[in-house]
C-alpha cells in the first residue's frame, strides 16, 4: 500500500464506519503515552500495563512532546512529512498487535513472525517496509560451572522499519532497548538519519552483546581447561565440558545466521537505508565476523579439551590396571605355595621337617619382596 493510501487510511477511519477500530487503536496507543522515561528492562511486561513499552515521535533527531495517542502521532508525522515514530513493544499478543499492524499496513507474515517469535535472524522486504530479526544473547552469571549450569540465555528483537516509523518488538527478559534509546536521544544528529539509524543502533548493540558474551564464556573455558590439566584432571566431571559445548552451540545458533542478513543491509541498495548508514552496517558486520571466529575457536578448543580429558581417563584406568596386576602377581606367590601344602598328602617331605615352615615362609617373603621391588622400579606400584 502506498504512503498516500496510509494517510487516507488514517484520516478516513471514521468516515467509513470503522469507529470501533479507531477506538481499539486509541485504547492500545494510550497505554504507550508517558511524560517521563520508562525503564524498558526487566520485568518482562511493560510497566505501562500492556505490551506497549514506549511510543515517541522524533523530528530532526529531537524527541517531540507526546501526542494524545499513537494515531495522532502518526497523523502528525505524515501530514508534516517530517520525522518518524518509534514504537516499542514487548511480547505483544495477536490482539494487541492487530490494530497496530492495520495502522502501519504491516505484512501478515511478518506480523505472525513478530508475535510468535522463535525465528532465525533474517532481513525481509515487504513493499515499503523492512522486517529484521535479531537474536539477542545474555551471559548468565554462576558461581561454579556444573553439568546443569545455564551459561547463555537467548531472546529476540524484531524491527519493522518504514519511511516514517520503526517498531521494535522484543521477546525475552533481557536485551532492553531503554539505554539505547537514551543514547540515541543524546546524539540527535545520528537519530536525525531516520528509522535506519535505529535499525543500525539495534544491530550494533546486539552484535556488541555477542562479543561480551564470548568474552565471558572464555573465562568458563579457561577454568575448565585448568581443571582438566590439573594433577587430578581425570576426576573432572565430563558433563561440565558437554554442558559448555551445548551452551556454546546455542550461542552459535544466534550469531552465525546473522552474517547473511548483515551483508544484505551493508551491500544491497535500499530506499529505506541511506548509503551513509550502510557504511556503518559494514562495521557491524566486521564485529560479527570476529564473534563468529571466536565461537569457532572456542568450539575447537572444547573438542581438544574433551579429547585430552578422555585420554587422561584412559591413562588413569591403565595405571589402575597395572597396579591391580602387580599386586595380583605378588599375592599369587603365597597363594600358590599355601595351596600346594594345603592338599593334605601323607607323604610330603617338608611337612615333618624341623625347618620346613620357616623355610617356606622365608621363601614366600623373599619372592614377594623381589616382585614388589621389581614392579615399583618399573613404575607399576
Amino acid at each position: 500500500m502506498s504512503m498516500a493510501g496510509n494517510l487516507r487510511k488514517v484520516g478516513g477511519l471514521g468516515k467509513v464506519g470503522s469507529l470501533r477500530k479507531v477506538r481499539g487503536l486509541r485504547r492500545v496507543a494510550r497505554l504507550g503515552r508517558r511524560d517521563a522515561r520508562v525503564d524498558l528492562s526487566h520485568p518482562a511486561r511493560s510497566p505501562l500495563g500492556s505490551s506497549v513499552v514506549n511510543c515517541v515521535t522524533y523530528r530532526e533527531g529531537v524527541r517531540q512532546p507526546p501526542a494524545r495517542d499513537l494515531v495522532e502521532s502518526v497523523e502528525r508525522i505524515r501530514k508534516s512529512d517530517d520525522g518518524f515514530v518509534w514504537l516499542g513493544l514487548h511480547e505483544p499478543t495477536e490482539e494487541e498487535f492487530a490494530d497496530i499492524a492495520d495502522l502501519f499496513d504491516l505484512h501478515p507474515l511478518a506480523v505472525e513472525d513478530a508475535v510468535h517469535a522463535h525465528q532465525r535472524p533474517k532481513v525481509e522486504r515487504y513493499d515499503h517496509t523492512l522486517f529484521a530479526v535479531f537474536k539477542t544473547v545474555c551471559y548468565v552469571e554462576h558461581t561454579e560451572l556444573t553439568a546443569t549450569s545455564e551459561v547463555v540465555d537467548t531472546g529476540e528483537i524484531m524491527l519493522f522499519v518504514g519511511r516514517d516509523f520503526v517498531i521494535t518488538v522484543r521477546h525475552g527478559s533481557h536485551g532492553s532497548l531503554g539505554p539505547l534509546r537514551e543514547a540515541l536521544e543524546a546524539a540527535p544528529e545520528q537519530l536525525a538519519q531516520g528509522p535506519a539509524a535505529v535499525l543500525h543502533a539495534v544491530a550494533d548493540q546486539v552484535v556488541d552483546d555477542y562479543l561480551a558474551v564470548t568474552s565471558a564464556a572464555q573465562a568458563d573455558i579457561d577454568q575448565v581447561e585448568s581443571d582438566v590439566f590439573a594433577p587430578d584432571g581425570a576426576r573432572v566431571d565430563p558433563g561440565r565440558i558437554y554442558q559448555l559445548k551445548r551452551e556454546l552451540l546455542e550461542l552459535k545458533r544466534a550469531v552465525v545466521p546473522l552474517g547473511r542478513p548483515l551483508q544484505t543491509l551493508a551491500t544491497q541498495p535500499m530506499r529505506i537505508i541511506a548509503p551513509e548508514i550502510q557504511a556503518y552496517f559494514r562495521d557491524v558486520d566486521d564485529h560479527l565476523k570476529r564473534a563468529t571466529e571466536q565461537i569457532a575457536a572456542f568450539d575447537e578448543l572444547l573438542n581438544s579439551i574433551l579429547q585430552a580429558h578422555l585420554a587422561q581417563v584412559t591413562v588413569a584406568q591403565n595405571e589402575d590396571m597395572r597396579k591391580i596386576t602387580a599386586w595380583a602377581a605378588v599375592v599369587a606367590v603365597p597363594t600358590m605355595v599355601c595351596g600346594m601344602y594345603g592338599m593334605n598328602f601323607d607323604h610330603m617331605p617338608e611337612l615333618h621337617w624341623q625347618f620346613g615352615y620357616p623355610l617356606v615362609m622365608g621363601m614366600i617373603a623373599a619372592v614377594c619382596t623381589a616382585l614388589y621391588r621389581g614392579f615399583r622400579r618399573n613404575g607399576w606400584l
